[in-house]
């Protein structure tokens, strides 16, 4: 009794209701072992029966509201999965056995409604009663048909054999309401009201039950509770669901995008083969020209030792023409790779 009033006033007053206003107070932290994992999570379901046949009893850590708050803003880790775990576990056991109540109720009500299915078994005097009544409906017909046929002496000997069966008859019935029976009553009791389960606590519910009635069963605590409980069930396993597919959606994004990248590392291959093929070409064509215009040279220079300076600066003009033919050429394949050996593509104006 003194730890239910003392955890009472830690969670109206707080944990340091008793330090001095001099005393520095100790942090709050949600990992300590006094604090309840579940109400943490979602609520302590054992704030849900109080009371109720489903009582779980008194929870027996700390409900604390600061602690709450620091466990909603911490970062995913591995005591907070576990502490997820476990409410989940806890949450899902008492849907389990009270799943497996809902099905034993309706397996009474059928096995009950497969018994009364024939109707219930008429008693042996009401047995005697209708055998009375089948007979004197017998005499009636046959005096009316003997009076039809104009004999009177008949037909009054039937309706005396008939007022007599009905004397027996109604000796009978006061033979049995003397005794405590009473045919309203055996009728009354006959007629069984029709009975369902709740599809969520399991509880007895009369089909077509006063409003009010239905109304104080779905208002109770453990209608409630329960319905809480499956609430808090399926919002975890739909926010895990979710969570699952964004986990799938990134993943599939980023394979997309290491593939684009192992396209773009290859291309630079591709292209350092392409500008090879380009330059062998134009050092081929140099060297083409080059040879047809040796031999005029040679020429040229033997006649005349000035003319050795014009040759070499049109050697020299046909290399600087085929360089430039070749850095065109690659920075067509190399200017969109910002990548390749460190350079920044240049910038167009």
């Amino acid at each position: 009794m003194v730890d239910v009033a003392r955890q009472l006033l830690d969670e109206l007053m707080g944990r340091n209701r008793n330090l001095d206003p001099s005393a520095s107070a100790k942090e709050v932290s949600w990992t300590d072992e006094e604090f309840c994992p579940y109400f943490l999570v979602k609520f302590c379901p054992h704030d849900l029966f109080v009371n109720t046949r489903a009582d779980l009893g008194q929870c027996t850590k700390l409900h604390d509201d600061e602690a709450k708050r620091l466990f909603d803003e911490a970062k995913p880790c591995r005591k907070k999965t576990q502490y997820e775990e476990d409410f989940l576990r806890f949450c899902t056991n008492m849907i389990n056995e009270v799943d497996r109540k809902i099905v034993k109720g309706k397996q009474r009500l059928l096995l009950m409604n497969s018994k009364t299915e024939g109707g219930r078994p008429v008693p042996k005097h009401q047995d005697q009663v209708n055998s009375l009544t089948e007979r004197i409906n017998k005499l009636v017909r046959e005096a009316e048909e003997a009076g039809t046929r104009g004999d009177v002496e008949q037909a009054q000997g039937l309706m005396e054999q008939c007022d007599q069966l009905k004397e027996e008859k109604e000796a009978l019935i006061k033979q049995h309401e003397s005794n405590g029976w009473s045919v309203t009553a055996e009728i009354a009791a006959s007629q069984e009201k029709q009975m369902e389960v709740c599809e969520v606590c399991g509880a007895f519910l009369i089909v077509g039950d006063a409003q009010q009635r239905i109304d104080d069963h779905l208002t109770g605590k453990q209608h409630l509770g329960y319905s809480k409980l499956r609430k808090a069930v399926d919002e975890m396993y739909e926010a895990r669901r979710k969570h699952t597919v964004n986990l799938e959606e990134r993943r599939s994004k980023d394979d997309d995008r290491r593939r684009r990248d192992n396209v773009k590392r290859e291309e630079p291959t591709e292209t350092i083969g392409t500008v090879t093929s380009v330059m062998i070409e134009i050092a081929t064509a140099i060297g083409v020209i080059i040879e047809s215009t040796r031999k005029d040279l040679i020429a040229m220079i033997i006649v005349n030792e000035i003319v050795i300076v014009d040759a070499i600066e049109l050697i020299t003009g046909i290399a600087i023409v085929a360089a430039a033919v070749v850095i065109k050429r690659s920075y067509k394949h190399f200017g969109s790779h910002r990548w390749f050996c460190g350079m920044k593509s240049p910038r167009r104006v």
